[in-house]
């Protein structure tokens, strides 16, 4: 059972999987919008447009019936009296057309946005299956449709005859006027009719539209198992990582271990602290912190220690502190500067009188580590 749910589309498409898909020319697109959007231009555009492009049309068709008795028997002057009518009418018609062209690039562009592919270009054979277009044609997108067909027909019908029903006085009126006022009236009343009609077709919008985004989410869902799987693809194998994070510690603390024999002093607990200090007094503003460990680290640390001769002092409070609150590589705590300084004191009298002799220095004691750093005193 598990192994069935992991294999259901349940899961939410990543961004990972919304890019492939773009990538391949799948986004949510609405027929319907962009029809609508196309016709809604075309309406405005006659509406705004109609009478100034009835009156340039009627006098292209003018210009055309106007010849004189050379041009009707030259055929190479009537070749020409052709180009430039229909050049004319090609610049009466120029920007209804750039109208078209601006509202048909730009309405797929709502939904989705500018989208570019290559691979939508491909071609794909696999469209030319018959079993395959039988099953489209009996699939759910296909019932979708023809309801959305059968409603188009339904509301624009029942519109349009609103519509010429309720303009029929203004259309038997053009018989009436002159053939000029006519013209510029049955452009504008074109316009307006076909816009009104059109309109009625942003019902169907309303519901095609978030259909065809909640379609093409269903499409990209995903499986549980296709989830985990991109989730190794893109951030890498927990086994590996795992790995990765194991040598990287491993690293770290070989380049910790290279520093101790460069310390000044290790600070014990004595056995389960073990912190490395080092200081410069040119080059460094306080003691550093060049290599810290507990239990086994701690133990290596002070092997190390022994075997570069580095002085090992013994001061549970202040390794404690150390260890809880320092940083590997950084500065101590400025709150153990005077702490750290009686043994770092301590250190260069060691070896002044391993160089020179004299009196032997003592071990410090009841070192002022305050009790706020100490974890044991916490707890006491």
């Amino acid at each position: 059972m598990a192994e069935d749910s992991d294999l259901e589309r349940t899961e939410p498409a990543s961004s990972r999987r919304i890019e492939q898909a773009r990538e391949k020319g799948q986004v949510a697109r609405s027929r319907e919008l962009s029809t609508f959007t196309v016709l809604i231009a075309a309406g405005a555009g006659l509406m705004v447009m109609g009478p100034q492009l009835m009156d340039s049309l009627a006098g292209v068709m003018r210009g055309g019936l106007m010849l004189d008795r050379a041009a009707a028997f030259d055929p190479l002057m009537m070749l020409a009296r052709l180009h430039q009518l229909s050049l004319s009418a090609l610049i009466t018609f120029l920007p209804f057309i750039v109208l078209m062209v601006v509202a048909a690039v730009f309405a797929p562009m709502v939904l989705s946005g500018w989208l570019f592919s290559l691979q939508a270009l491909q071609p794909d054979f696999s469209r030319l299956d018959p079993l395959k277009g039988i099953g489209r044609l009996f699939s759910w997108n296909s019932l979708v449709e023809l309801a959305k067909a059968l409603g188009k027909t339904v509301l624009i019908g029942g519109v349009a005859y609103w519509v010429i029903m309720h303009h029929k006085e203004a259309m038997f009126s053009l018989a009436g006027e002159s053939v000029n006022q006519s013209i510029a009236h049955l452009g504008g009343l074109l316009g307006l009719t076909f816009l009104t009609i059109v309109s009625s077709m942003i019902l169907i919008v309303a519901i095609d539209v978030p259909f065809q985004l909640w379609d093409h989410s269903t499409k990209l869902k995903m499986t549980k198992e296709e989830v985990r799987q991109e989730n190794k693809e893109s951030e890498g194998s927990p086994e590996v990582k795992a790995q990765i994070r194991r040598m990287q510690r491993e690293m770290a603390r070989r380049r910790m271990m290279a520093e101790v024999p460069k310390a000044d002093v290790i600070v014990t607990n004595p056995t389960h602290y073990a912190v490395a200090l080092r200081y410069q007094d040119k080059l460094m503003g306080a003691p550093v912190i060049v290599a810290m460990g507990s239990e086994l680290m701690a133990a290596r640390i002070r092997e190390l220690g022994e075997e570069h001769h580095i002085p090992i002092l013994e001061a549970p409070p202040l390794a404690r502190a150390l260890f809880r609150h320092g940083e590997l590589g950084e500065e101590i705590p400025a709150a153990l500067y005077t702490a750290v300084a009686e043994v770092l004191a301590y250190v260069y009298q060691l070896r002044s009188y391993e160089a020179s002799g004299g009196i032997a220095p003592q071990l410090p004691r009841s070192l002022p580590v305050p009790p706020g750093l100490d974890p044991e005193s916490e707890i006491a």
